[in-house]
This record gives structure tokens, sequence and C-alpha cells, in this order.
């Protein structure tokens, strides 16, 4: 599989990699060997990058990568968060927590050093205190952690953090339904050398083609819990798009793939052929999906009139609605 440099940390990193939030908690269950399964799968087909976070089943997903790691792991890069266990206070950011956190995720991941530590969308103010990223800078020191970035919700707070030397990355909701990262924040990441992980880019499944207007969700999956935002930003579940309104332009969408390819791997080929990413982080929940996912790396570029016409999708559809709110 292709592989893309993160320029600042200057390691290689697969263009599609594998997001396991859907492994932790808030997607349904996941049985734990058909979690390892699918870890496994995507590592066969040339996927390097795992993104995990802490808060994911409260270290669950984590942890099944850790033993994956101590089985056939090889080769792979995981990049974890932190931040979203404790309460959402910029007070929170300290030196003495982050060292508690990154060695509960250490210990999960049963590694001396975490190769990537994000912090996992913090309040706004925190991507502007100077002690929170020498803190971070601490950590590298003490080699708990080989490197740092961020993970956000809006462009403002993107562009605040790649303007910080030390941020090695950033992670931001980057799909069809969710544009607006081109306009700036792409551009001034590749200035700065920063790798861009996309996250949310089959806008929680809607552009997968999968779903219809009355497509039921379990109580335990955030595409039921938090159409509203009552758990969380809203703009994590669908991409902030309402679901009506979703699975109609998702159906105009599905129509633009190319013969013999996927909706879903449709909108993964838009990701990855935008100037500045460096990855994009599909989750799957079965080794099928984890499979189809990573052959989207193999989808020839989109021609222009394809990209043109998602781009009028966008704008008939959706625009008004999402792309001034993050």
């Amino acid at each position: 599989m292709e592989q893309r440099i993160i320029g600042r940390l200057g390691r290689a990193v697969s263009v599609v990699g594998l997001g396991t939030w859907q492994l932790g908690a808030d997607w349904g269950a996941v049985d734990e060997d058909v979690a390892l399964d699918i870890l496994a799968a995507a590592a066969d087909s040339g996927v390097n990058f795992f993104d995990t976070a802490d808060v994911y089943g409260d270290g669950r997903s984590e942890r099944l990568i850790g033993a994956f790691l101590r089985g056939a792991g090889g080769n792979v890069m995981v990049a974890t968060k932190m931040g979203r266990r404790a309460p959402q206070e910029p007070a929170e950011f300290t030196l003495d927590n982050f060292r508690a956190w990154t060695d509960r995720s250490r210990a999960n991941l049963g590694v001396d050093t975490l190769d990537l530590v994000q912090l996992h969308c913090p309040p706004t103010p925190v991507f502007g205190t100077d002690a929170v990223f020498d803190a971070l800078d601490t950590l590298v020191a003490e080699r708990r952690i080989a490197a740092y970035g961020v993970s956000v919700e809006t462009c403002a707070e993107a562009l605040t953090a790649i303007a910080r030397p030390g941020v090695a990355s950033v992670q931001i909701i980057l799909n069809a339904l969710r544009r607006k990262p081109l306009e700036r924040v792409l551009p001034a990441a590749a200035a700065a050398g920063v790798g861009i992980i996309a996250r949310v880019p089959l806008a929680s499944g809607l552009l997968s083609g999968r779903f219809g207007p009355d497509t039921a969700f379990g109580a335990d999956d955030h595409r039921n819990f938090n159409r509203h935002g009552e758990a969380f930003d809203v703009g994590e579940t669908f991409s902030g798009v309402d679901y009506a309104t979703g699975i109609e332009a998702a159906t105009e969408f599905g129509a633009l793939a190319p013969h013999g390819t996927t909706p879903a791997q449709l909108a993964l080929r838009w990701v990855i052929q935008q100037p500045g990413v460096t990855t994009v982080i599909p989750g799957a929940t079965s080794v099928a999906q984890a499979r189809a996912n990573a052959a989207a790396a193999t989808v020839p570029a989109l021609p222009d009139p394809t990209l043109a016409a998602i781009e009028d999708l966008y704008d008939r559809r959706i625009r008004a609605d999402v792309h001034h709110r993050w």
C-alpha cells in the first residue's frame, strides 16, 4: 500500500489506516476474537497505522491492540489519544495528568513508549496554552511518548495547533460531506510538515450507502444516542449532517462510484487524493470491511468530472448546514 511521511515525525504510514473506536464502544458490540481478526486483516492488507484512544471502551480498544501487537503485530504505528476521561476543563491538562494518562495507555498497549499521543478534542483554550505543549515536550524527553499531535473539532483549532512547532499531526473530520478543511487546514499542514489524519471519512457510515430512512441503530450506538449532540459534539455523528438529508445525499453520492468500486471506497478514495492528507482512518466491524477499506488505496484517482460532481453535491445539499459550524 502507498505510504506517506509525516514530515515532523519522519515516519511513513499507510494512506489507509484503521480507526478502532468501534472496537471499544459506541458502535454496537464487537466480539474480542472478531476484533483481533479485524486488526490482523487490516495489517495483512497493508495497513500499518492504527488509531485508538484511552476512552474507547475505557481502554478496551487499546488493550485489544496491545494483544495484537504481542502476537503478530509487526511494524504497526499506534496513535492513541488522551484527555476525554477527565472533566473537560483546561485546568485538567497538566503534566502530572499527562504522565498518569500516558502511563495507563502504555500499560494497556504493553509498550514502553507510545508512538503518537493526541490531545483528544480538548477544550478550545487548551490549544493556546503554552504550558500544555511544554508538558507534552516533557513527555517526549522522558520517552513516555515518541511524538504528539492533536485531534480537533474545528478548523480554527487545527490552525492554532499547526502553528505549534512540536505538533506532529492533526486529526480532523474530513469527508465528502465535511469539506471545510480543504480551504486552509490542509495547505497549512502541508507547508508545515504536519501530518493530517482524516477521521469519520464515511460520515459514520452514511457514505457507505448501506443505510436507509428506516435503518435502526442499537441503544449503545452513537448514531442513535448522539444525533443531536446529547453525549458529545454532534459533528462526530453523521458529520453533523441531518440524517434524512444525509441519506438523500448519500444516495446521490453512491451513484458516482465507478464500476467495480463501492460507495465506501469512493468516499475513501476522495479523501486519499486530497493534497495534504497523510492517512484516512475508517473503522471496521468485520474482516470484510477492513479488507474492502484497505482496497480503496488501489482505486484509480477520481477524474475531474467526478470530483466536480461531488463538490456540486456538497454545495447543493450540505454546505449551508455544516460549513460554518466547524
